[in-house]
C-alpha cells in the first residue's frame, strides 16, 4: 500500500501547492484543519517551506534555491531583506541575535521564523528578483551543487556551470519530474578537485575525457541519511555535456517509476541501487529512458580528488581565502562558522560584493560564501574591511573544519543543541587544543540526528545527536566518529564511540588528538592515522573528560519551545502565532 505521503501527494502536489499555500496564508494558521496539517505541512515542503518543530506551530523554515550556490547581482542584498523583516521570532539566539541566514551544506540559502501569512509577499520580492523557493524541499529534484566557482576556476577541466544551470532551469517545475518517491540530490563537477561531492549525491556528473571530447562520466546511488551512507556508483556511461539532460531525465525518469513509493525508508536511489545493480540501471536507462546510444565510461578525473580528503597533501580546497581566477580576477572565500550570518552582516556581505567585486556571491558546500570577480587591484582594500575580521578569509583549522546541522533550535528531528555547541566546541578547541603538526584543514562536523545534514560521515572528527544519563540525570550526548573524508580514496567515518556527554566531547577530541601527535608516523595525517589503527584502539584514545569548558545545553533542547529562552518549557510557547506574532490563544 502507498504511504500516507503518496497518498497525499496524489491528491495535491506540485506547482497546484502554491494557491493552496496562499489561500492558507490570507485566512491565517488557524485555517489549516488540525487534522490536515501533517498533510499540508508535507505538501508545502514542495515550495520550499518546512513547519518548524513542536512548540513552535505557526512558524516555517523557508528553503531558497540558488543553483551550484550562485547568488547573482543584486540577489544577496534581496536575502538580507528579507530575513531582517520577515525571518524574526519571539525569541532571539544568544549567539547570532534574531535576523539570520543559514548558507547551508547543499549551496542554497534557510530562513527560519517565517510566518505563513508572510509567504505570499516574500514570493513576490524573491521571483521578482530571480529567485525562488520551488523545489527547495519534497519529493523531487532538490537545488544542484557543483565547484562553486564553476566557470572561473583557474585549473578547471570542464565548465560545469552550464549544464548545472540547464539542468536547474529544466527540471524545476517540471510536472514530470515534480512527483519522485523521495528527494533527488544532483551534483555537477568540472574541476580536478572532485569539489561537487559527487560521491553522496543521488545522481554525479563528474569530469571525464573520452576520445579527446570533454564531458562526464555518472554515477548514481550515493547518500549520507540515517545508517546507511553509501558512495555513487558509476553505470559506466559517458556523456557530453549536451547529452547530460537526456541522460539526467532518464535517470530521474527511472527512479520515478521504479523508486520505493511504499517504504519512504528505502525510496533513495541509492537503495534502487543496491537491488538492481549497476549493470541493470545501464541497461534500463538505455532501453527504455534515452533514445541514443550511451557510451561507455571515459577516462575520469578521480585520482586527482583532493577536496575534504583528511590528507595533508592535500592542500586546501575548499574554496576559502583569496585565489585566482581564470580570467585574472581574483574570487575571496569567506569562512562563515557553521554557516549562520547575520541579516546586517548579509547585507554587508552584499555591499563588498559589489562595491570591490562584480556584485555576485557564491555559497558552498562547507556552509561558507565567496566574493568573485575581484580586481588585484582591489584585494588589499577588500581584505582590510571590518567584515573580514569575523569571517576570515584565514581562518583557524577549528574554525575553518566546523559545520553543524540546524538542530533542535528548530529541527523536529535533531536530538541536541547543534549551532551554538559548535560555535562553542571550535572556540574552546582554537584556544586550548594545539593543532598537530602539518594539519591545515581539520574537519569536525555536528549533525544533531542521524538524517546527516551536516555530512558527519566525512568528516575527520563526526558527531551525531544522542542521549545519555550523567550523574543521574538525562543529558544531551555525541557519538564520535573518526576518520571520514571524500578526495582521490572517499571513507566513511568509523564510529568508535558511542553517548558521550556533551560536556566532555572537547576533552574526548583535546586528547584523541594528544595521542594521535604522540603515535603518529612521521608527518601521518589524521586520517592515514585513522585508517591504519582498528577501531578497538582507536575507541581507547579518545578519552572524555570534563575540562573547563561549560556546556549551557545539556538539558534535553528537543523538549524545550526554544532553546535559548529564558522560559524555555513548553508550557511557556508563544506558538501558535497571528501575523503579527501574537499568541493565538485556545480562546481565539
Amino acid at each position: 500500500m502507498p504511504t500516507d505521503v503518496e497518498r497525499w501527494k496524489s491528491e495535491v502536489y506540485g506547482d497546484e501547492i502554491r494557491e493552496h499555500l496562499f489561500e492558507f496564508a490570507e485566512n491565517g494558521w488557524a485555517s489549516i484543519p488540525d487534522d490536515e496539517r501533517d498533510a499540508w505541512f508535507e505538501r508545502f515542503k514542495w515550495w520550499g517551506l518546512y513547519h518548524q518543530r513542536n512548540g513552535q506551530e505557526s512558524y516555517f523554515m523557508m528553503r531558497i534555491g540558488t543553483p551550484n550556490g550562485v547568488l547573482t547581482p543584486g540577489q544577496t542584498e534581496v536575502v538580507a531583506d528579507i530575513a531582517d523583516e520577515y525571518a524574526r521570532g519571539p525569541a532571539e539566539n544568544p549567539e547570532f541575535g534574531d535576523a539570520y541566514v543559514d548558507w547551508t551544506t547543499r549551496q542554497s540559502i534557510q530562513l527560519h521564523w517565517i510566518r505563513l501569512e508572510d509567504v505570499p509577499d516574500i514570493f513576490e520580492t524573491l521571483e521578482a528578483n530571480g529567485l525562488s523557493t520551488q523545489q527547495a524541499c519534497g519529493d523531487s529534484w532538490r537545488n544542484i551543487v557543483g565547484c562553486p566557482v564553476a566557470g572561473k576556476d583557474a585549473n578547471e577541466f570542464v565548465d560545469a556551470l552550464p549544464v548545472a544551470l540547464d539542468l536547474h532551469d529544466t527540471f524545476k517545475g517540471d510536472e514530470e519530474y515534480a512527483n519522485l518517491p523521495r528527494k533527488w540530490k544532483v551534483s555537477v563537477t568540472g574541476c580536478e578537485e572532485g569539489c561537487g561531492q559527487g560521491d553522496i549525491n543521488d545522481l554525479a556528473f563528474e569530469p571525464a575525457e573520452k576520445d579527446g571530447v570533454k564531458g562526464f562520466n555518472v554515477r548514481v546511488g550515493g547518500g549520507l541519511s540515517r545508517n546507511e551512507p553509501r558512495l555513487a556508483r558509476s553505470i559506466d556511461v559517458f556523456v557530453t555535456p549536451e547529452e547530460a539532460q537526456d541522460v539526467a531525465a532518464g535517470l530521474s525518469a527511472l527512479f520515478r517509476e521504479h523508486g520505493d513509493r511504499e517504504d519512504r525508508y528505502n525510496a533513495r536511489m541509492k537503495f534502487l541501487t543496491d537491488e538492481w545493480g549497476t549493470e541493470k540501471i545501464r541497461r534500463v536507462l538505455q532501453e527504455e529512458y534515452v533514445d541514443f546510444d550511451l557510451s561507455t565510461a571515459g577516462e575520469d578525473l578521480r585520482d586527482e580528488y583532493t577536496y575534504n580528503s583528511g590528507r595533508n597533501d592535500a592542500g586546501h580546497h575548499d574554496h576559502v581565502g583569496v585565489h585566482e581566477q581564470n580570467d585574472g580576477n581574483y574570487y575571496v572565500g569567506l569562512n562563515v562558522l557553521v554557516g549562520r550570518m547575520g541579516a546586517d552582516d548579509t547585507r554587508e556581505l552584499a555591499r563588498l560584493a559589489d562595491e570591490y567585486g562584480s556584485g555576485e556571491v557564491r555559497v558552498t558546500q562547507r556552509q561558507n560564501v565567496i566574493v568573485t570577480d575581484v580586481p588585484e587591484a582591489n584585494l588589499d582594500d577588500l581584505l582590510a574591511e571590518d567584515l573580514l575580521d569575523t569571517y576570515e578569509p584565514d581562518p583557524h583549522p577549528f574554525m575553518r573544519g566546523s559545520i553543524a546541522c540546524t538542530g533542535t533550535e528548530f529541527c523536529s528531528l535533531s536530538i541536541v543543541e547543534t549551532k551554538n555547541r559548535q560555535v562553542r566546541y571550535a572556540r574552546w578547541l582554537k584556544e586550548n587544543v594545539p593543532v598537530p603538526d602539518g594539519v591545515e584543514d581539520f574537519h569536525i562536523h555536528l549533525s544533531g540526528c542521524t538524517a546527516s545534514c551536516a555530512q558527519p560521515q566525512i568528516a575527520d572528527i563526526s558527531l551525531r545527536g544522542m542521549k545519555t544519563r550523567k550523574d543521574g540525570e538525562a543529558v544531551e550526548a555525541l557519538d564520535i566518529g573518526l576518520g571520514g573524508g571524500l578526495g582521490a580514496d572517499p571513507r566513511f567515518a568509523d564510529w568508535v564511540e558511542q553517548r558521550v556527554p556533551a560536556d566532555e566531547v572537547p576533552g574526548a577530541i583535546a586528547n584523541l588528538l594528544a595521542n594521535f601527535e604522540e603515535r603518529r608516523e612521521g608527518d601521518e595525517s589524521f586520517r592515514d592515522f585513522v585508517e591504519r589503527t582498528d577501531e578497538e584502539t582507536l575507541a581507547a584514545l579518545v578519552e572524555p573528560e570534563e575540562t573547563d569548558y561549560e556546556d549551557p545545553y545539556m538539558h534535553n533542547t528537543k523538549l524545550t519551545w526554544y532553546p535559548y529562552a529564558d522560559e524555555d518549557s513548553m508550557d511557556d510557547s508563544p506558538a501558535p502565532a497571528r501575523a503579527d506574532g501574537t499568541p493565538i490563544t485556545s480562546d481565539d
